[in-house]
């Protein structure tokens, strides 16, 4: 690096190449902002990066993605980010404590001294502000930003406007879907006469397990959002049947089976990988590891991670529950059966990791606690 701490055109031109594609093919929201702060952080050798994004519904500014911070919502006309988007231009600050724009909170929460800062918005297709790019503390002697860094990041700001605005639109989709699921999920467990809090805790609970169980944060957080519709079929299943109070007959406990086919064949025509996982949860959830559940009798690793996940995680939670018909098991009575039923019922694997993180679930059981019951 050279004695200015501003990469030479070679040095720039190496670290664009190295974001580029990855920038290019990321959808995941979340995974892009980081490459774009990393990207922003590398490019003019700034302390810190931040991308904020402009919730206009909200009107208010919010980044998931800040080095040494975690998420911040702030109003959107707050601090000099919020200056330098809503009027559409970039700054060039000495000493963010010289402008009257400046909020200092987030630097009396953190103990971090602001000084210098680079802010460039960026925009969509429509010329529309939806972020900004905030360099803080440029890492040379001078410890100021210069007009070269205000070209590099703007440089910066262009290329991955696109790929934002692209992830921005996926994560609306993508939160639409997830909201419809977890209201369809919702339906199917209020003929059951379950609470929201039950679709609540077994997605939850579901995305711990799958996360402890060593799979990557993205398939753990798709699991989350599937098994909201495990019961999904109940839907179609007689009153007669689902509210009996009485032990069912072999004839009603064969149409009650149903459900897991039903539920597959409404949501596996989807093109959609999330509605596909719900597909398969619905399906194999009521599966056994040692093959006597139920619809295909699957064994072991045949069932899917996913039905074998949301299977887990509904027992725990239907045991552990207050309903109208019984009180909740205490914890030990849970923990003993999840023993007994290890490689019967459940992947011995998944109730030993359950077993060995038993905290982390019971913060979630209290966190969504029943308020009332159906």
């Amino acid at each position: 690096m050279n004695n200015s701490a501003t990469p030479t055109p070679e040095q720039l031109l190496h670290t664009i190449f190295g974001y580029a594609a990855r920038i290019a093919n990321e959808k995941s929201l979340h995974r892009l902002l980081t490459l774009m702060a990393d990207m922003g952080k590398d490019m003019i050798t700034a302390d810190r990066c931040t991308i904020w994004l402009f919730d206009q519904e909200k009107q208010e500014l919010w980044t998931t993605v800040a080095h040494g911070v975690r998420e911040i919502r702030i109003p959107a006309e707050s601090g000099l980010v919020g200056y330098a988007i809503q009027a559409g231009e970039a700054l060039i600050i000495d000493d963010a404590y010289d402008s009257p724009h400046f909020n200092p909170s987030i630097d009396r929460q953190t103990g971090y001294r602001t000084k210098a800062m680079l802010i460039i918005p960026i925009k969509n297709s429509d010329d529309l502000v939806i972020g900004a790019y905030q360099a803080i503390n440029k890492l040379n002697s001078q410890a100021v930003f210069t007009s070269t860094d205000l070209s590099y990041l703007t440089l910066a700001a262009s290329y991955s406007g696109k790929s934002l605005e692209a992830a921005m639109l996926l994560k609306e989709i993508e939160d639409t879907q997830r909201e419809i699921l977890f209201r369809m999920g919702e339906i199917g467990e209020s003929r059951s006469k379950e609470t929201g809090q039950h679709v609540k805790r077994v997605a939850e609970y579901s995305r711990l397990l799958a996360l402890r169980y060593g799979l990557p944060e993205q398939e753990a957080e798709l699991i989350q959002m599937a098994s909201p519709m495990h019961d999904i079929g109940k839907v179609a299943i007689p009153d007669s049947i689902l509210h009996k109070p009485s032990k069912l007959t072999d004839e009603e406990y064969e149409t009650m089976k149903s459900h897991t086919e039903i539920g597959y064949n409404l949501l596996n025509n989807s093109s959609r990988r999330l509605v596909r996982a719900a597909a398969i949860i619905a399906h194999e959830h009521h599966e056994k590891w040692d093959g006597t559940g139920y619809p295909r009798g699957l064994r072991g690793e045949n069932i899917h991670i996913y039905g074998r996940i949301t299977a887990l995680a509904d027992v725990f939670d239907a045991l552990g529950s207050d309903r109208v018909y019984k009180k909740a098991w205490p914890i030990e009575r849970i923990c003993d059966l999840f023993r007994e039923e290890s490689g019967r019922h459940f992947d011995p694997t998944l109730v030993d990791v359950f077993l060995h993180h038993l905290d982390e679930f019971l913060v979630i059981r209290d966190r969504y606690q029943d308020t009332n019951l159906q």
